[in-house]
């Protein structure tokens, strides 16, 4: 404990005593359609195959309309929350027990509109379109998806008592205490292309788009806000700007 304190850090992220495996057609899927995958060490790449592994037989996949849920689905959905958890020690996501996969946008209840993507905390549930997901995947930068698993570990941190749900809410509260401390900084950021205003209100939204701009371009994040990358770096435990 006192190294987590001093450093803001777990002593270790990963152990596995018992390494689980992917299927061939998994790894095939990951090397063709998961760029952070690609750029992992060797020994950084089982660690992700283990998790990715553990993480998809956790969780319920649940297909509607027409949709047969494929392994595909599975690995590449799944593959969204193992990187954003990839510097956690305990990965699993626990506000989260089912993945409900739509051919298209659906119509959701919750907001009264059709959605490409939500998550509902009342059902443990990420609920998305595959048609969407996979033009996302297309794109040069991350997928839009990684809004809502954010949201999903923000809910699940606030709850959880592990170590890295305490560093990754204290990491936020400092943030939130930094930007109040300077408001040239929360103002610069207003005024930047990252952020619209009135996210400001709503710290669940704020951090969902903070951690979807951090994974989608973190370079750029890195050299206009330091402090602002320093600390969701620090939520996370991992430098995806060397990614």
């Amino acid at each position: 404990m006192a190294f987590v304190i001093k450093n803001r850090k777990p002593f270790y992220v990963h152990f596995y005593p018992f390494r689980k495996t992917l299927s061939e057609e998994a790894k095939i899927i990951l090397k063709r359609d998961v760029p952070f995958y690609n750029k992992l060490s060797p020994k950084h790449k089982l660690y992700f195959e283990h998790r990715l592994a553990a993480f998809i037989k956790d969780k319920d996949f649940i297909g509607r309309k027409i949709v047969s849920v494929t392994e595909e689905m599975k690995v590449l959905i799944s593959a969204t929350a193992v990187m954003l958890t990839f510097g956690f020690r305990g990965f699993y996501i626990g506000l989260l027990s089912k993945i409900v996969i739509y051919p298209e946008a659906f119509y959701s209840n919750t907001s009264q509109s059709y959605k490409k993507s939500e998550f509902n905390p009342k059902l443990k549930a990420i609920v998305l379109s595959w048609k969407d997901f996979k033009s996302d995947l297309k794109r040069e930068t991350t997928n839009h998806y990684v809004y809502e698993f954010a949201r999903a570990i923000h809910l699940s941190s606030m709850k959880d008592r592990d170590v890295s749900s305490t560093l990754f809410t204290d990491s936020f509260n400092e943030l939130i205490l930094l930007l109040q401390k300077k408001p040239s900084l929360k103002e610069k950021l207003k005024t930047s292309k990252y952020f619209k205003e009135h996210i400001y209100n709503n710290p669940i939204e704020f951090l969902a788009v903070l951690i979807e701009k951090f994974i989608e371009m973190p370079q750029e994040l890195k050299s206009e806000f330091p402090e602002v990358y320093h600390k969701t770096k620090q939520m996370l435990n991992f430098n995806y700007a060397e990614y």
